[in-house]
């Protein structure tokens, strides 16, 4: 039985100790900082406490393990039962709050209560198990819903929180009610890396674009993922970025993109039974649209497209506003309509 405890969370395990600095003898040139504060460090306290704010608890949800090992999931929920749960599984990048903040007050306008974990290895999420496909992820997730009690609810997964979404609905489908997949690729394929579909040519170089280590990887990853990107990004704040956010459980993160991508075929892809929304930047680089047409394709009857205009990989973050009301109005929709394929929509 998992057990979940508040507000207490789990430390992740200790980060290796930092090189050793330059010899005694040696004069290290001075150099003025270009941030004085951590201004990441700044803005995960701000959402934290907006989680806060809109009435969601921090939780640790200590799964069962072998013996010798650990796997706790963190997450934000309501402290109450909950009414019409909606899990929100984030993407790679920062963690949980940073990515769905800008959804909490329309959600709970519209009556439903958002449960936001990290998923393992980002955020407060971890296991010592060797296991990094998005299968393990799904069933971690689904005994922390376990642990908290939520039997029956709502899924929307943003890139690779679409995956292991997908992967819920698929295992669990007496759990998951509805999926909204937003920029999530999974149908494809490892051989479309090979072929151009994508801007890297191989799972090692996606794992340097979507892992990012110096500032001009990251630079490199918010080009291809937004359509007007900040026009300014200095090394000193995207370095504090990198410390703050991006420097745990690296090798991790980088496993988990090898497992979800080698040898992966559309043929092994199982086809979900729930009625599924699919929302797509009309210039995602990261995973064009074809893949958005491809899911659409393959679930059938069962899903509904919406095209996001003037929005890359990120639209969930460029149009937060108009995927968050396509979100809840498709979540205000009776089963029946919701089950019903509509047209091809397309937000401005």
């Amino acid at each position: 039985m998992a057990m979940a405890t508040a507000p207490a969370e789990e430390p992740a395990p200790p980060r290796l100790p930092p090189p050793p600095g330059p010899p005694l003898f040696q004069q290290p040139r001075r150099r003025r900082p270009c941030v004085l504060l951590s201004f990441a460090a700044a803005r995960d306290r701000f959402l934290r406490r907006r989680f806060l704010s809109f009435g969601l608890r921090p939780f640790s949800v200590r799964l069962p393990s072998p013996a010798g090992t650990s796997t706790v999931v963190h997450l934000w929920a309501p402290p109450r039962p909950v009414r019409r749960p909606v899990l929100l599984l984030h993407g790679f990048g920062a963690s949980a709050t940073w990515q769905w903040a800008p959804y909490l007050r329309s959600l709970l306008a519209a009556g439903l209560d958002p449960i936001v974990p990290d998923l393992l290895f980002f955020g407060s999420s971890w296991s010592t198990l060797p296991d990094r496909s998005d299968t393990f992820q799904a069933r971690t997730v689904k005994a922390a819903m376990d642990g908290m009690g939520v039997r029956r609810f709502a899924v929307v997964g943003v890139s690779y929180g679409g995956f292991v979404g997908y992967r819920m609905a698929a295992m669990y489908p007496e759990a998951v009610e509805r999926v909204v997949m937003v920029s999530s690729g999974v149908c494809l394929e490892e051989g479309d890396l090979a072929a151009g579909l994508f801007p890297v040519a191989d799972v090692r170089e996606a794992a340097e674009l979507l892992v990012p280590r110096r500032p001009a990887e990251v630079r490199r990853l918010v080009k291809l993922t937004f359509v007007r990107p900040p026009p300014i990004m200095p090394s000193c704040f995207l370095k504090d970025y990198i410390n703050v956010m991006g420097s745990d459980h690296i090798q991790e993160k980088t496993e988990l993109l090898y497992a979800l991508i080698s040898d992966r075929k559309l043929s092994d892809l199982p086809k979900i039974s729930q009625p599924t929304l699919i929302i797509w930047g009309e210039q995602d680089q990261v995973f064009p649209m074809e893949l958005a047409h491809r899911l659409e394709r393959h679930l059938g009857e069962n899903s509904r497209l919406v095209v996001v205009k003037n929005a890359g990989h990120a639209a969930n973050i460029e149009k937060s506003k108009e995927v968050c009301k396509s979100i809840v109005d498709y979540f205000q929709e009776p089963a029946s309509s919701a089950s019903v394929r509509g047209k091809e929509v397309h937000l401005h």
